[in-house]
């Protein structure tokens, strides 16, 4: 055997420090290699969903493009939906969901449909109609649940505040009881598709079953969609024996019990009004 003079390997000897730092580098090399596909693989989380908050008063025309904007689909998919789906409604409804498109925030996600969205507020709808509260005060006033919504829209559009609607009910309950038709401009409003506080003579003569200048009685369906208070109001009106109110100005609504008194009201506001105009 050959022996040759080799000179002495050098052994590089690592510090303390060193050591750590190769041990710190394989292991994040490690668990970043691991975490890759844990990555890739990984489930996403649930949802979070959204609020669509549908206001007191509104119509339902208002709800459908509402929801057609939030579930980004053509306007008209959620106004045929409506018609198509035909929710559980009352029998006197005759498929039309007015009054019963509850006012409330509800979720909504990137698999909700119109259909669902509309099914969830006419359940809701039943579901308060449905509190003794309500149910009860129902029917001590001899009225059906969608006599109730009715009458609530109508509360619920003639109200400037929440403390008028127990007026406004009443107002409502002391006409009724006499026979006189109701005269409400709001539903002359819904009638002609509109929003506004002037009434002309011409409007209420217009031939619509919405006319409660021209017909007794509450109108054929609700004029909107009613809240909680509006219901309430309706089945409990505050004592007082109101047969007129006009709003006179923001903030100043005036109830009375003789037309002569009213008058003077009207007369106060339509000066307000004509004053407003030239200015």
């Amino acid at each position: 055997m050959r022996h040759e003079n080799r000179p002495p390997r050098r052994r590089t000897r690592l510090t303390r420090r060193g050591r750590l730092a190769i041990l710190l580098g394989t292991l994040l090399a490690i668990g970043a290699a691991a975490l890759v596909p844990l990555l890739r693989g990984a489930a996403p989380g649930p949802e979070k969903p959204r609020l669509l908050l549908i206001p007191e008063g509104w119509r339902a025309s208002q709800v459908y493009a509402a929801v057609d904007r939030e579930l980004k689909v053509p306007p008209g998919t959620t106004k045929a939906a409506a018609a198509a789906a035909g929710p559980a409604l009352p029998a006197e409804a005759k498929g039309n969901p007015e009054g019963f498109l509850f006012p409330a925030a509800y979720p909504v996600t990137s698999t909700t449909t119109p259909d669902q969205l509309l099914a969830h507020m006419v359940r809701t709808a039943h579901q308060k109609l449905a509190t003794k509260p309500v149910a009860g005060g129902g029917r001590t006033h001899g009225m059906t649940p969608y006599q109730t919504a009715t009458l609530a829209s109508i509360i619920q559009a003639e109200a400037e505040t929440p403390a008028d609607m127990g007026k406004v009910a009443r107002v409502v309950h002391n006409r009724l009881a006499r026979s006189m038709p109701l005269q409400m401009d709001s539903t002359i409003n819904y009638a002609l598709n509109r929003h506004t506080v002037d009434t002309t003579l011409s409007d209420t003569r217009i031939d619509s079953p919405f006319n409660t200048y021209a017909r007794q009685g509450l109108p054929p369906t609700p004029i909107a969609n009613p809240g909680l208070a509006a219901l309430a109001a309706a089945v409990a009106p505050t004592p007082g024996d109101w047969l007129f109110f006009v709003t006179v100005k923001p903030g100043d609504t005036r109830f009375s019990a003789t037309y002569e008194e009213h008058r003077r009201h009207v007369a106060e506001f339509n000066a307000l009004r004509a004053a407003s105009r030239r200015t």
